[in-house]
């Protein structure tokens, strides 16, 4: 579904990827992981649009997203939790959703039964402000809000991050029915490796902008691998 092949990406002088290739399929989860600073969110953000390639490629579903906007990426089927979630805390719980309805056509402006289901706390706080709501409460809103655009590919930047235990099993819970049930491609960036170790169905290790090793969750108990990731 999404393929990346050999991409460099400059922010100035700074060298932020280096021929990096990947790939992220349809019902499995694709975990991204590497010390503070190597590159991850520089290539989440490339994925989506908001950075270009210096040279290499980005596919997805055979089509070349090169020269695409980050709107025109959503409207294929790629949506984007950024760290940080990004919510806009003066809008509601609800206003926030349907800020997910822009690329949609006009028959698709709902928010699914599924983002409640997942996520049944944000039934209960429609009318209250994103900026009101815990940090799990948000990230859960931002999810949330991806999942509104019916995404093929679901691209998620530290989801964990600054988030309480109980909020982070629920989180696990959505990705694992999103790759079950849904047959959606999840991209995650994480740097809480048993988050990784129980989700994904592959992983792949990043170093100074670089791709240093590609395999299967229960790699990360190879020392040898884990040495790219201890500071």
């Amino acid at each position: 579904m999404l393929t990346i092949t050999n991409a460099t990406l400059h922010y100035g002088a700074a060298h932020a990827l280096r021929g990096v290739s990947l790939t992220a399929q349809p019902a499995r989860i694709t975990c991204v992981l590497g010390r503070n600073g190597v590159g991850k969110t520089s290539l989440m953000r490339a994925i989506v649009g908001h950075h270009r390639l210096s040279t290499g490629q980005i596919s997805f579903e055979g089509k070349v997203l090169d020269r695409s906007a980050p709107s025109e990426r959503a409207r294929s089927g790629i949506a984007f939790v950024p760290q940080g979630r990004e919510i806009f805390p003066l809008l509601t719980v609800r206003e926030n959703l349907e800020t997910g309805y822009a690329p949609l056509k006009r028959a698709d402006r709902n928010i699914p039964d599924h983002v409640f289901g997942l996520f049944p706390a944000l039934k209960d706080m429609l009318g209250r402000r994103g900026g009101d709501l815990s940090g799990g409460q948000q990230q859960q809103l931002a999810i949330g809000r991806a999942l509104v655009l019916r995404p093929k590919l679901l691209v998620l930047d530290e989801p964990t991050e600054g988030i309480q235990p109980s909020i982070i099993k629920d989180i696990g819970r959505a990705i694992r029915y999103l790759r079950d049930s849904a047959g959606i491609a999840v991209l995650l960036v994480e740097q809480y490796l048993d988050f990784c170790r129980e989700l994904a169905d592959d992983i792949h290790i990043m170093d100074r902008g670089r791709i240093v090793h590609s395999g299967e969750a229960h790699d990360l108990d190879d020392p040898d691998v884990r040495r790219y990731l201890t500071v």
